[in-house]
């Protein structure tokens, strides 16, 4: 379904379950970098009435993830750790083409940030049914189905509203760098590390 052309090894799992703190913690930024950028698409694109009610749904999602999750954090003891660089999306926003159109921007953003979503959902499909302890195997079962939704509301929108990109096109080229990319990342216990 979501069409990435490299899987993450189940090994990932375990290396993220053997410092949960680490990974919560983690998870906690991605949940508010996603709300931010949700409301930054908001910001810059609000002539399109459908996009400003569809995000603005997300942006509230992903705050209540992002509560969700740092509640799972004090509930086990741990401690919310300070924001980390994802050096992962920073190498996605490289691959953002930054020349061209307004509409252009626009269309390259909304791809940005569904390939997040669907790598995103991928990592925690993987934590669900590989990470042995049953409550966060089924709060990361629940967070795959809401990135799943997320992903294809973006894609979805860059369809509708790209004036002269071919959107398949350009998202294969998206899957194609992003397989290349993630053969670097899944060794560290961070979401997309």
């Amino acid at each position: 379904m979501l069409g990435l052309k490299l899987t993450t090894d189940p090994r990932w799992a375990n290396i993220a379950e053997g410092n949960l703190s680490e990974i919560l913690t983690d998870h906690a930024w991605c949940e508010q970098k996603a709300a931010t950028n949700a409301i930054s698409l908001i910001a810059n694109n609000s002539e399109y009435p459908d996009l400003v009610k569809a995000l603005t749904e997300v942006a509230m999602e992903e705050l209540q993830h992002f509560q969700m999750v740092t509640q799972l954090i004090w509930e086990r003891g741990y401690t919310l750790g300070r924001e980390r660089k994802d050096d992962y999306v920073g190498q996605l926003m490289k691959f953002c083409k930054k020349d061209g159109s307004r509409n252009a921007s626009f269309i390259e953003r909304l791809l940005f940030s569904a390939m997040i979503e669907a790598r995103s959902c991928e990592r925690f499909k993987l934590l669900s049914t590989n990470i042995k302890d049953p409550q966060l195997a089924k709060f990361y079962y629940d967070l795959m189905v809401s990135e799943a939704g997320h992903y294809t509301l973006f894609l979805n929108f860059a369809r509708k509203y790209t004036v002269d990109i071919d959107v398949d096109k350009r998202w294969q080229q998206w899957l194609e760098f992003e397989s290349v990319l993630i053969q670097s990342y899944g060794k560290k216990e961070h979401i997309h590390g």
